[in-house]
């Protein structure tokens, strides 16, 4: 690798090196994609569908960011051992939640959304950490403001995520017991029938069909 730095859009790149920019080029891309299916998953209705394919490629897509930012932050040692940190703990904080959800662990919805919403502010706040001094607006920020700025908006909007994810669970199981009496007769086998349908790969709480 060469030691030759460029500049691109405003950003340096601190190696001129084909393997370093090919390396970069894959881990921008994986990097947008991530941002754009993010946002998408947190937006798009929580059932078979939009958010279910939107997770999936977001977690896939940081998994290259993950393997790239690895592969850069060992070509740089020890400088960006703090990125390297960053992405260790944004790619674990996805695979926790990932995991909740198809092995259904205890309380596994709210450790689904709160380990993709985390995982998503880590990401943002290594992009900022990394690029915020050279952007417009970021770059009159003082370096602590990158490192908390991705944090105190997303941390609010977890909270708000998760206590909404309980309510909705919640608020389907009751409407199914009142509505199903017979199929639900009590709040023990709600909750196991409820249990049942999130096994399935639909993620679906509906209560069964009348006959």
């Amino acid at each position: 690798m060469t030691d030759e730095a460029i500049v691109v859009l405003g950003i340096p790149i601190p190696s001129s090196s084909p393997i370093f920019l090919s390396i970069v080029a894959l881990h921008v891309a994986a990097g947008l994609v991530c941002a754009v299916t993010g946002i998408g998953a947190m937006l798009a209705p929580k059932r078979t569908g939009r958010h279910p394919t939107a997770g999936a490629v977001y977690y896939w897509s940081l998994v290259v960011v993950f393997l790239s930012m690895a592969a850069l932050s060992i070509l740089r040692w020890p400088e960006d051992v703090h990125l390297f940190a960053l992405g260790i703990l944004s790619f674990g904080s996805a695979a926790i939640g990932r995991r909740a959800r198809r092995q259904l662990l205890r309380g596994w919805l709210r450790l689904h959304v709160a380990g993709m919403t985390i995982s998503y502010i880590l990401l943002l706040t290594a992009f900022y950490v990394d690029n915020g001094p050279h952007l417009p607006l970021w770059r009159s920020l003082p370096l602590l403001a990158h490192w908390l700025l991705p944090s105190l908006v997303g941390v609010p909007d977890l909270g708000i995520a998760t206590s909404s994810a309980h309510f909705e669970s919640t608020r389907l199981l009751r409407r199914a017991s009142h509505t199903h009496p017979s199929a639900f007769p009590s709040r023990q086998a709600c909750a196991a029938s409820a249990w049942a349908a999130a096994r399935s790969p639909r993620w679906k709480f509906a209560p069964p069909r009348s006959k």
